[in-house]
């Protein structure tokens, strides 16, 4: 078994990331390469984003734990960070294969998993762990319940991440996606959900790479959990308005329905909204903070939204437009606007 890290040892570390081809998980790799660690990635390999160069790539589809046992060997780990367990029969599964194979396990769990809605705001660790809305964010819960309770009885060296929303250049955050940069583009009422004012924090995925590649290896990072997001928090108004801007729109007209209203016409959607977008989220990062003292998040969204509309209008090939969305904000804006 891997030895617990200790305070002497050296900066490189040897890492692994279940996934690492991901929005989050991408850019750590990034991170982890330029600071001269020593990474491998185990996946599939079907994904289309860059790996970085001198990375090691194993192939196997981590659901078929003997297909993972014979791609790794006899290799041990540092790190290891699972990017892509989302129910607690895969949190299971991987955990029986890394738990003698690693000093740490950072399971990436979700924000979405605390109270929703919040009593209280800013949002930390402390907060309850509840979401009646959204399986998704359930299914985390209950991950970490399994995992934790490993570490209680047996030793597993865990840490959970619990990201919020985080985006790079290929992800836009509005409800609608591209389609609502084509309504906005082409003065169609663009659905803003409630009434805009709810507080949102959007954070760049380097930003976040920045905490999370600080904490692989750290020994005081075992049996914690820490909240990476950035400082900065909007109004969903603002948000849809840096979009209409980055897109060259100067008045986009927004258009205000419930989210319970969107939920009924769309079960889906109204999931995502009602167990996580709907609420105010802020965050206090002070426990990263302290455990990774030169972590800031130093992208704004506004330049955030810039890079993305940029990327789409170079990739015209991604500017695809839900049509059944577009139906669906013809529906609601309509009967809005009629209302207002």
């Amino acid at each position: 078994m891997v030895t617990p890290l200790g305070a002497d040892t050296v900066a490189q570390r040897n890492i692994l990331f279940i996934g690492g081809t991901g929005v989050i998980s991408a850019a750590a790799a990034e991170r982890a390469v330029a600071l001269g660690h020593r990474l491998t990635i185990l996946n599939r390999g079907q994904s289309t984003r860059p790996i970085p160069e001198g990375t090691e790539v194993l192939h196997a589809d981590v659901r078929d734990a003997a297909a993972v046992r014979e791609a790794l060997g006899n290799r041990e780990f540092d790190a290891v960070a699972d990017f892509i367990s989302y129910t607690p029969d895969q949190a299971q599964t991987s955990m029986e294969l890394f738990r003698k194979r690693t000093g740490q396990y950072v399971f990436i769990s979700s924000a979405s998993a605390y109270q929703k809605p919040p009593t209280r705001l800013p949002i930390r660790e402390s907060t309850p762990l509840k979401n009646p809305f959204w399986q998704y964010s359930r299914n985390k819960i209950a991950c970490e319940e399994l995992l934790f309770r490993a570490y209680r009885e047996d030793d597993f060296p865990l840490t959970v991440i619990r990201p919020s929303h985080t985006y790079d250049r290929t992800k836009i955050a509005m409800v609608g996606g591209w389609t609502d940069i084509h309504r906005m583009r082409n003065g169609l009422p663009v659905m803003v959900h409630g009434d805009g004012t709810s507080l949102w924090t959007l954070t760049h995925s380097k930003d976040f790479a920045k905490a999370f590649v600080g904490l692989l290896g750290r020994p005081q990072a075992v049996g914690e959990s820490y909240t990476i997001t950035s400082d900065e928090y909007l109004p969903w108004n603002q948000i849809y308005q840096l979009f209409a801007r980055a897109a060259g729109v100067r008045e986009p007209e927004l258009v205000h329905v419930a989210s319970e209203t969107i939920a009924a016409h769309d079960e889906e959607l109204g999931s995502n909204l009602l167990g996580d977008r709907s609420h105010s989220v802020v965050f206090d990062n002070a426990k990263i903070k302290s455990l990774v003292p030169d972590f800031t998040a130093t992208i704004p969204f506004a330049d955030g939204a810039r890079e993305i509309v940029q990327w789409y209008d170079s990739h015209p090939e991604l500017q695809q437009v839900n049509e059944a969305y577009m139906q669906l904000s013809d529906k609601l804006t309509g009967w809005a606007r009629q209302g207002a």
